[in-house]
């Protein structure tokens, strides 16, 4: 299951943000590479909740996001 703490519990990481976040930010999260998990924050909110997940988890989330739908 997945973990929530907060960006401080998991200081010194580098965030990084989607490059389809645009110039003036809006809805996007941030990820950070674990050591052997995955974090995501609000971008907006960088001091708030942190999501671990497993790599696996991840990895699964990020095909299905990515899996094109034809009409």
């Amino acid at each position: 299951m997945n973990n929530a703490e907060t960006s401080t519990a998991v200081s010194g990481l580098a965030w990084f943000k989607s490059s389809y976040s645009g110039a003036e930010g809006g809805d996007c999260v941030e990820v950070a590479d674990g050591a052997a998990v995955v974090h995501v924050r609000d971008s907006k909110a960088a001091a708030g909740s942190v999501v671990t997940v497993s790599r696996e988890a991840w990895v699964g989330f990020v095909r299905r996001a990515s899996v094109k739908t034809h009409t």
